[in-house]
């Protein structure tokens, strides 16, 4: 009896499924655009916006690195972990007080600080908020077309995550007959970018930050690539701004419309009707999927709700890499962070964050995207 319930619930899915496609192709038009608008999210008089673009180099006072070594050497001891837990309980204090005494003893931001400053940087104001940007040319053009590339980055990251790759796509590459100029900007609230002083600048609206910060560098159009919250900005760009954009490039794709959550549940009955074979264990059995999203979405939730309570740093931060880079790495005594990151690179991200106290600015943009001001059904429906 429960085998007949399951082929009749799958055979009505999909009658409802097919239906919705015929009505779809009939009805279905493009949903108008949400209302725009360039709303001032600054501190400053917005009739004394200074608009021009300003060299920039990161130099962090003795006073800020003198307090952080007074905390790194003073700090209360942790809590032990529980015996043969890994990284199951979140990051392991055993590897914690590894990256603690690395912090301390061999890492020096003043050396990191050329590091930061090796390529270009500048702020420029935009809609009340002084935007920090690196911009990189190449530096041989000869018979190549320039393409200007803007990349966003997302949270816990920080324009930190490009700078390996900026030589690769700034410089010439054998039988290609192209080459980038590269515009990486640190997201509103984070790094050294400055931070909104009212609510309100979610996704959405910082995608449109981010249209007339481009227009502001006299680019009317280019490429755009993120991840993360870039992931989702260069969707919405994209969508709402598709003269713009002469392509796309995303790390993060998803979309979430009704039709989707038909489809991923038709899948779990005929996964062959949805997804490739060699692809089929990234999305089935739904089980696996939903506890991993469970394990992992609990900060979301905290940072959707409560985001000026959080006050950790390192752990919060680096605990990240671990679980996101791969979920297995969990069950690793060093969380498995040493195979792809070196604690020079993961401390790196954490420090832009400390030394900007941008921790907390940073998670806000969590409770913005679930706000009332919020557009995301409109984009979504772009995608159905």
């Amino acid at each position: 009896m429960t085998t007949v319930c399951v082929i009749g619930l799958v055979g009505l899915v999909t009658s409802i499924y097919f239906l919705y496609l015929k009505v779809k192709s009939i009805f279905y038009k493009i949903p108008p655009h949400p209302k725009l608008e360039d709303t001032w999210w600054g501190p400053r008089d917005q009739s004394k916006e200074d608009s021009s673009i300003k060299p920039f180099k990161i130099n962090i006072s003795d006073e800020v690195l003198k307090d952080l070594q007074f905390r790194l050497e003073n700090a209360l001891p942790f809590q032990p972990p529980l015996e043969g837990v890994k990284h199951n309980y979140g990051i392991n204090t055993n590897l914690l007080n590894n990256i603690v005494d690395f912090w301390r003893t061999k890492y020096n931001w003043r050396e990191r600080e050329k590091f930061f400053n090796q390529y270009p940087q500048f702020t420029v104001s935009v809609q009340g908020l002084n935007i920090h940007y690196l911009h990189v040319k190449p530096t041989e053009t000869k018979d190549l077309k320039v393409l200007p590339l803007l990349l966003l980055h997302g949270w816990p990251g920080s324009v930190r995550e490009f700078y390996e790759i900026i030589p690769l796509l700034t410089t010439p590459q054998k039988g290609r007959n192209f080459v980038f100029e590269v515009i990486v900007p640190s997201l509103p609230g984070y790094g050294f970018s400055e931070a909104a002083v009212r609510p309100g600048l979610g996704p959405l609206q910082i995608a449109i930050l981010f249209k007339n910060f481009m227009e502001r560098l006299d680019y009317s159009k280019y490429y755009i690539q993120g991840g993360d919250w870039g992931g989702a900005l260069v969707k919405i760009i994209a969508t709402l701004f598709p003269e713009k954009i002469i392509g796309v490039h995303s790390n993060m794709c998803d979309v979430r419309t009704p039709l989707s959550y038909v489809k991923l549940f038709l899948g779990s009955f005929f996964p062959f009707l949805i997804v490739s074979k060699e692809h089929r264990h990234r999305m089935y059995p739904l089980g696996h999927r939903f506890s991993f999203l469970m394990l992992e979405s609990g900060y979301m939730h905290i940072q959707a709700t409560k985001p000026d309570t959080i006050v950790g740093l390192a752990a919060y931060i680096i605990e990240k890499f671990i679980t996101w880079t791969n979920p297995e790495w969990k069950d690793l005594d060093d969380g498995g962070l040493t195979k792809k990151y070196t604690f020079t690179n993961l401390l790196d991200n954490v420090m832009i964050y400390w030394v900007t106290r941008s921790i907390t600015t940073s998670m806000r943009i969590y409770s913005e995207a679930f706000g009332k001001n919020q557009s995301g059904g409109v984009i979504e429906r772009y995608n159905i």
